[in-house]
């Protein structure tokens, strides 16, 4: 696979888009479990319960594909694709370990874009997934709210008058809904004001994560805030919720980005060239470095002190030197140390590929 056609691959095409507020704001996404009525969860289900979750989600999804997000999307069962193809999915962010690795009869739709994901038997019968680039999560939440209610046309979902929603996992009953923004926060990183930050967010009911969601490790100063809340909110109150705190931590970032340029612009200005450099010309490369040097560059981007590179190839690389991402390109599993190697010598060929795009 050429490289080229490999970084089509590796970009989402929701990704492209750099959206508001790209330049601290990632991605911002919003996720929707349900259950079907009269069927026991995923957990305990029966191989043949498991099946007719599948069935009749796909029967739903098929009544509904003149939508405009069903048109080009396709259901994809977990037991026909192999352990790569299923990391490959997680590091896109596109389905859940939980689903790669445990869902025995698990499935998704995926929309052509891949800004629509819908697991099928992961830890629910439904997980909804909805993903924006840059700062749109009120979008995110009523493109997920409008797939939900098409759905619903078709299927009848386990709910209670009092509870809300029921959900295998007690802090989801209720709304069910997790809304999350996943946050570039090199600044506020260096001038070590996390440690602050982070307790006085889970304060106001809202959970900060790794880059894969919970229990997952924060690389590259990448992380996820997402509510913590579901039961006793309306929806809408949830996500303005998240909107207020992520609009305060976007203004702390900015703000210690300002506070870098003034105080040390030299040592900030060596610390991203030097980052650029290493990723440029090192030959091994583990993907906690990597993660890290990336950050970097991408502050440099962002602060125009970096010129001739997209700010999207964060983006890109975060994905792309990835295990699964690294040994698909390969055509071959890698031990670890393999993969450092050929880690830095994608990075360096994606860096040159810019290079040569820009002249």
């Amino acid at each position: 696979m050429s490289l080229q056609r490999f970084i089509q691959s590796a970009m989402s095409e929701w990704m492209r888009g750099g959206g508001p507020q790209s330049d601290i704001v990632i991605s911002s996404r919003v996720r929707i479990a349900r259950n079907l009525a009269g069927l026991p969860f995923p957990m305990l289900a029966t191989a043949s319960q498991s099946e007719e979750v599948v069935r009749r989600v796909e029967e739903a999804f098929q009544e509904e594909k003149e939508q405009p997000y069903f048109r080009d999307a396709e259901l994809i069962r977990m037991d026909t694709l192999n352990d790569l193809q299923k990391r490959v999915l997680v590091e896109k962010h596109l389905i859940s370990p939980h689903l790669a690795e445990e869902s025995r009869h698990g499935a998704v739709i995926l929309s052509g874009n891949e800004a629509v994901s819908i697991m099928v038997n992961e830890e629910d019968h439904l997980r909804i997934q909805c993903l924006f680039p840059g700062f749109q999560l009120k979008q995110a939440w009523k493109l997920a709210d409008h797939i939900d209610d098409t759905l619903e046309r078709h299927l009848s979902y386990a709910f209670d008058e009092q509870c809300g929603f029921l959900t295998s996992c007690p802090t989801n009953v209720g709304t069910a809904i997790r809304a999350s923004v996943m946050l570039h926060l090199p600044a506020l990183a260096i001038t070590q004001q996390l440690n602050r930050l982070f307790p006085a967010i889970t304060q106001v009911g809202l959970a900060v994560r790794g880059i894969y969601g919970e229990g997952s490790e924060a690389l590259g100063n990448l992380y996820q805030v997402s509510n913590q809340v579901t039961l006793g909110q309306e929806e809408e109150e949830i996500i303005d919720n998240l909107v207020s705190v992520v609009g305060q931590i976007i203004d702390q970032e900015q703000s210690a980005r300002r506070r870098l340029l003034e105080s040390s612009p030299i040592q900030l200005e060596d610390r991203v060239h030097r980052s650029y450099g290493i990723l440029a010309h090192a030959r091994v490369m583990d993907s906690k470095e990597a993660m890290q040097r990336l950050s970097d560059v991408r502050l440099g981007i962002d602060l125009g002190l970096i010129k001739g590179v997209s700010a999207t190839v964060l983006n890109e690389l975060m994905v792309m030197t990835q295990p699964g991402f690294l040994q698909q390109y390969a055509g071959q599993r890698l031990d670890p140390g393999e993969r450092d190697i050929r880690r830095a010598v994608l990075i360096r060929e994606r860096l040159a590929f810019e290079h040569d795009d820009e002249n």
